[in-house]
Parts: C-alpha cells; sequence; structure tokens
C-alpha cells in the first residue's frame, strides 16, 4: 500500500512538473505580445556546465521579433522556444565572433529557409584582425561557394533579385564614440568599439519608439564610449562574467561588478539587467549586487535563459 502511494505522489509530483515546464513556456512565448521588450535567449557563457545557452538577445515589439543580439550555443533552441520567427528579423547584430556569440547563426540562418522569408537580413558586426575574421569574412566563410563551411547555402550570399532573402553583411568600423549604423522610420542603431582583450567588439544600442536599450557585449569596461552609448538608456544588459576579485586573462577580457555599477551610474540608466552569468559568479549574486550597488542605485536583475524584460 505504501509503494502505491509513494508512487501516486511521484505521478502528481511529475504531472505538477510537467503543468510547470508548460506555463514557463507559455510565458516565455508571451514576451513582447505588446510594446517593447528584450528576451534573454541565452543567459550563460561557454561553459556547457553552467546548462544555459550562450549569449544571445531579442527585441520584441508588438509581438513581432525584429532584432537579434549574439547567437551562441543553445540560443537556435532557446529562439525556437520563445515563439519567434526568423521572418520577421529585421537586423542581425554581433558583438564579436567567439564561439560562445556566433555558434548558433547557421542554425537560425537554415532555420529561416523554412520560413516565408521574402527580403534581405543585414548583418552587422565588427571588423577583423589577424585574431577574428571581420563580420563579411564570417559570413562568407560560413555560406560562399566554393569553400564556405556550409557552401550549399551560397545562395544567401549572392546577389538576388529585389524581394529575395539575401544576408546583407556589414563591418562596422571601430570607434571609441558612438556612432550611428543604421536609421530608417522604424529604429535607429549604434555602436561603439570596446575592449575586449585583442579581439574586435562592439556594444549596441538599439533605439525603438523613444526607447533605448544598450548591450554591453563582453568588455572590460576600459575607455567612455560604453558610457556614452549607454547615457539613459531604458534598459542596460551588462555582462557578469568575473567576480570583483577577477585579475590577468579575466580582467583584460571583463568588467567586474564595480565597473558595471560605475557605468550604470554614470550613464543613468533606468534598469541593468545582468547576463552572461558564468561559473565563476553564478551563486555569488549576493556579492556582485553588492558592488554594483555601491554605485548605483536603480534596479538590478540576474537573467535566466528566456527571462523577459518589458521596457517602459
Amino acid at each position: 500500500m505504501r509503494s502505491v502511494r509513494l508512487l501516486v505522489r511521484v505521478a502528481l509530483i511529475y504531472i505538477s512538473f510537467l503543468f510547470l515546464c508548460d506555463a514557463l513556456l507559455v510565458e516565455a512565448q508571451a514576451c513582447g505580445a505588446t510594446g517593447l521588450a528584450v528576451q534573454v535567449l541565452g543567459s550563460g557563457g561557454p561553459e556547457s556546465q553552467d546548462k544555459r545557452a550562450s549569449t544571445s538577445y531579442l527585441i520584441w515589439e508588438n509581438g513581432k521579433a525584429v532584432v537579434i543580439v549574439d547567437a551562441g550555443g543553445g540560443s537556435a533552441l532557446r529562439f525556437g522556444e520563445s515563439g519567434a520567427q526568423m521572418s520577421q528579423v529585421d537586423i542581425f547584430l554581433f558583438s564579436h565572433f567567439h564561439v560562445d556569440h556566433s555558434s548558433d547563426f547557421p542554425a537560425l540562418v537554415f532555420s529561416s529557409w523554412f520560413e516565408d522569408r521574402k527580403r534581405p537580413l543585414p548583418v552587422y558586426g565588427p571588423s577583423g584582425n589577424k585574431y577574428m575574421p571581420s563580420t563579411t569574412e564570417f559570413v562568407h566563410d560560413l555560406f560562399s561557394d566554393p569553400y564556405g563551411a556550409y557552401r550549399y547555402l551560397s545562395d544567401l550570399v549572392k546577389p538576388g533579385v529585389e524581394g529575395s532573402y539575401e544576408l546583407q553583411p556589414h563591418n562596422v568600423a571601430a570607434n571609441s564614440m558612438p556612432v550611428m549604423v543604421l536609421h530608417n522610420a522604424d529604429m535607429a542603431v549604434y555602436a561603439v568599439s570596446v575592449v575586449h582583450g585583442a579581439f574586435p567588439a562592439l556594444a549596441w544600442r538599439v533605439e525603438i519608439g523613444g526607447k533605448r536599450i544598450v548591450f554591453s557585449g563582453d568588455t572590460n569596461g576600459e575607455g567612455v564610449g560604453l558610457t556614452q552609448l549607454a547615457q539613459n538608456a531604458d534598459l542596460f544588459v551588462a555582462h557578469n562574467a568575473v567576480p570583483e576579485s577577477a585579475s590577468g586573462v579575466e580582467r583584460r577580457l571583463h568588467m567586474p561588478p564595480s565597473v558595471i555599477g560605475k557605468t550604470a551610474a554614470n550613464a543613468h540608466v533606468k534598469q541593468v539587467v545582468l547576463s552572461h552569468r558564468m561559473l565563476r559568479t553564478l551563486g555569488h549574486e549576493n556579492e556582485t549586487e553588492a558592488e554594483i550597488r555601491r554605485r548605483y542605485s536603480g534596479p538590478v536583475v540576474f537573467a535566466n535563459d528566456l527571462d523577459c524584460f518589458p521596457v517602459k
């Protein structure tokens, strides 16, 4: 009899878990149904042990996913779980081309072949150097004929007829102060070069409907460019990849909590979302927040995969 009761309890727990998962998925798919919102597709870094997708973000406007920023491993799955459609995306932005920011790009592009996309997809990212390809090189090395890794999709990088689906890669020249990259009736996009060791990297600001959304990307926070880019941002997505005690290579690549807080305060941002959470910072949220709050008094939130942040 006891074993029967135990089985019943286990079954009830399992059913409750399934209902909870369904509820969370429905909530994730409802992100940005009205107004403007940022959805974190990948809140992790390059470590598989953190059980998070690597860095990637969506900007939603009235139920339509209009901007993708980065596409780290696992983000293509999260993209599908979000309910977004590649056929609706207006622009793709890359902060840089480390694997944990770019490896799912081919998967997302290929998935779009099975949707009814009838227009080009602009792709913007940094210029290259001896360590990293430029954005145009990255796209062509993946898809171009005859030597691209996925050259069977080479039609995506060939100039097509007007109204056809084509990837349009653009290199954004490094600049220590923000520059306008794109401006149309719907949005304005700005970029600034940031320091991420020896690797070309960009931070991004997307303006839609009078709201400002800023993505720090990976950077150690040196210089004033990121602060200028983030001025009066409604939402500032910053990367919490290293603890305050970081030194050496870690510190040359990423900004510790104190620099995040200083940047947010000096830029007068309205809310900070912490993403790119790695094993060395997971579990240390209290210390991270304390360091940030010594400098910045606004809302601070730690992101998880598929979290949705309305921009008000």
